[in-house]
């Protein structure tokens, strides 16, 4: 690797230290490396799920991530339709999409630069809004795809179907829609289940279901889930929300609906430890 891009979110780096710190040791070793901010190019009505990709080099091989979770999300979504591996450094509590400590800092970008290190494909979602007025939006997660409520608080009355067929129809605060990696986030929370990262599946699991049999379903990732947003049950229109990677919120409305794939894009992670899955589980539990 010989051009890095260091995305740093500037609420977890204060001042940009440690961006700078990165950039200087890169520049000292002869890289080229340039700074990117989180939010930086960002514009209003972008659609769901799009992050701005004004600030990312064409050429560049790596993208540096310095926060949490979130801000890993937030660089995939600026990088958007270009395969550039991510590695992550853990500027917040512990994450599991961060690689890199910083008491370790130097040591692993000596190892980027040689090359000693392993790439990790990590499947993404794909969310094709279909409205009743025939407008159609088009959006992509790492992590999850969500319906939840809007406005005052209401059950939503939701129908699933997979690959054409009914499957239930649902009384619930939400649905989360998920990957495996985006199995340690809201899927978490919400009592799903979680899963390594690199298996290749979907993941429907209900948020506060209204029925005590309403669980977790674990799908094939060729399955493709379309869930529609039906009247209530007194023939009242209902309104909720979707949002992509937690972010990114499309309203829907009574008669419109939206299907979840697989995507044709991944997301590439750098990898420079053998620390299993199960060890980062292990040490959040512990945490």
């Amino acid at each position: 690797m010989k051009h890095f891009l260091i995305y740093a979110n500037e609420y977890k780096d204060k001042n940009l230290v440690t961006a700078n710190r990165i950039r200087d040791f890169l520049q000292l070793k002869g890289q080229r490396a340039a700074i990117s901010v989180m939010g930086g190019g960002r514009e209003a009505g972008r659609e769901p799920g799009e992050g701005g990709t004004e600030d990312i080099p064409a050429d560049a091989d790596c993208m540096i991530v310095l926060g949490g979770d979130g801000t890993v999300l937030e660089a995939v979504r600026a990088a958007k339709g270009r395969q550039i591996p991510i590695i992550g450094v853990n500027l917040g509590t512990l994450g599991y999409m961060t690689e890199i400590e910083p008491s370790g800092l130097e040591e692993a970008l000596e190892r980027l630069i040689a090359g000693d290190y392993v790439q990790e494909s990590r499947m993404m979602l794909n969310g094709r809004i279909l409205l009743s007025d025939g407008r159609v939006k088009e959006g992509w997660a790492l992590n999850d795809i969500v319906i939840s409520r809007s406005g005052s608080l209401q059950i939503i009355r939701f129908g699933i179907y997979v690959n054409g067929q009914f499957l239930n129809q649902y009384h619930a605060d939400g649905m989360i829609v998920t990957t495996p990696t985006g199995s340690t986030g809201y899927n978490l929370s919400a009592g799903g289940p979680l899963v390594e990262p690199g298996a290749e599946l979907i993941m429907l699991t209900p948020i506060c279901p209204h029925s005590l049999n309403q669980r977790s379903i674990i799908l094939s990732s060729r399955d493709i889930v379309e869930i529609e947003i039906p009247e209530c049950r007194e023939g009242r229109e209902q309104t909720v929300e979707v949002s992509f990677d937690g972010s990114h919120v499309t309203p829907l409305r009574t008669g419109d609906r939206i299907r979840i794939a697989r995507s044709d894009k991944v997301t590439e992670f750098i990898r420079l430890n053998q620390v299993s899955f199960l060890e980062v589980l292990h040490r959040k539990m512990q945490g």
